[in-house]
């Protein structure tokens, strides 16, 4: 049985934003996912994640930025973005009492990229998850932005798709090489920024999905962090 609890989390300066948590018989560990630039919480990408993980035991939490909730298209500051994802964690901390190495966060593309630089800051968190990290900017492959990273101590998950635009694995895997500790990366063969894959590859949606879900909770459960 899973519970479905909707609420509201206060952002400083900038109102409430909304959030649902998913929340299975027993769980013993939460994973925060953060929408991508272009769509909120209710994207299809976000709904199957946080669906698909809480149905194999995980706790999960998805909420809006500001500029979503609000009906913007532009997403808020960096620092907007920042104090969103500090509140959220505070919040789910506050009511799953989970220890913070029990908590992780992740994202789609933005989401991911601000969820690993909130882990970039002094602060303990089981782990990081990325969905389609935007390394660079589509055609600008020449300026990686990858600095932060080197300051996250917290494990890190990164699924990445062959023909992703936005991060190129040529550049990407050296990059990882020298983060200590070293990160996972796993590939989706054919895969584009939203991970759909090439038609002659034969593989349906739900399949690759399957393969995000399932994958995102061995890790998580693999971490050894779990009680």
């Amino acid at each position: 049985m899973i519970i479905t609890e909707k609420y509201s989390i206060s952002v400083p300066e900038k109102g409430e934003v909304s959030a649902i948590s998913l929340i299975p018989e027993n769980y013993h560990a939460a994973l925060i996912i953060a929408h991508g630039a272009g769509k909120d919480m209710s994207s299809d990408f976000i709904c199957r994640l946080h669906e698909g993980i809480a149905e194999k035991g995980i706790l999960t939490v998805k909420f809006n930025f500001p500029y979503t909730e609000q009906g913007r298209k532009v997403p808020d500051r960096a620092k907007v973005l920042e104090s969103t994802w500090n509140a959220v964690i505070d919040t789910v901390l506050e009511k799953t009492a989970l220890n913070r190495n029990q908590l992780f966060i992740s994202g789609k593309s933005m989401g991911g990229r601000y969820a690993s630089m909130i882990a970039a800051q002094p602060q303990e968190l089981g782990g990081v998850i990325l969905y389609g990290y935007p390394l660079h900017a589509p055609a600008k492959a020449d300026k990686p932005r990858f600095e932060h990273l080197q300051n996250v101590p917290a494990p890190m998950l990164f699924f990445q798709g062959t023909r992703d635009s936005l991060c190129k694995l040529e550049i990407l895997k050296p990059l990882l090489k020298n983060l200590n500790p070293v990160p996972h990366l796993h590939i989706i063969e054919g895969g584009d920024h939203s991970f759909k894959v090439l038609k002659r590859l034969k593989r349906s949606e739900d399949e690759v999905f399957e393969e995000l879900i399932t994958t995102s909770v061995q890790w998580i459960n693999g971490l050894g962090l779990l009680t």
